[in-house]
């Protein structure tokens, strides 16, 4: 093995003594998504009727070529810290809360399977939420209901 100092590696690679900084959860899930793009038609497997099962035994709950697998098979991923494959490694590392979870590794909302493709769109709809959503819906309600008030109150 030869031994380089840094300086004699700068010219070879990008050299840095300050790792890079961790990755926020928009870009764990943005990777993720992106991981699954990778196979946008394979089949991945959910996890049986999570929703069903003790709460206490939801968190070591996994299913073999799933999302979680894709993401754990990620080097990236596990080097920011994702410890495996089950619901409570995912929950952890990306920032999930149940509804979230639930709406995309339950198979009571797919069947047994989904596309890849389907599963990155969900990452990336979690990720990106539309915001003001609630706020956009009131206004539509209000501006509906206004010419019915105008008319009540004349």
């Amino acid at each position: 093995m030869e031994h380089k100092s840094a300086h004699e590696l700068r010219g070879v690679a990008d050299v840095s003594a300050h790792p890079p900084a961790p990755l926020g959860r928009r870009e764990r899930l943005d990777r993720w998504a992106t991981l699954l793009e990778r196979t946008r038609d394979a089949r991945i497997n959910l996890v049986h009727e999570l929703e069903f099962a003790p709460r206490a035994a939801q968190p070591a709950m996994r299913a073999d070529d799933s999302a979680l697998s894709i993401a754990f098979n990620d080097p990236v991923l596990r080097a920011e810290g994702l410890n495996g494959d089950t619901i409570g490694d995912g929950q952890a590392f990306f920032s999930l809360n149940d509804r979230d979870t639930h709406r995309l590794l339950c198979s009571c909302m797919h069947g047994l399977s989904m596309r890849a493709g389907d599963a990155a769109w969900i990452v990336r709809s979690i990720a990106n939420p539309i915001p003001g959503i609630i706020a956009r819906t009131a206004l539509i309600a209000g501006a509906c209901a206004a010419p019915a008030l105008m008319l009540l109150l004349g």
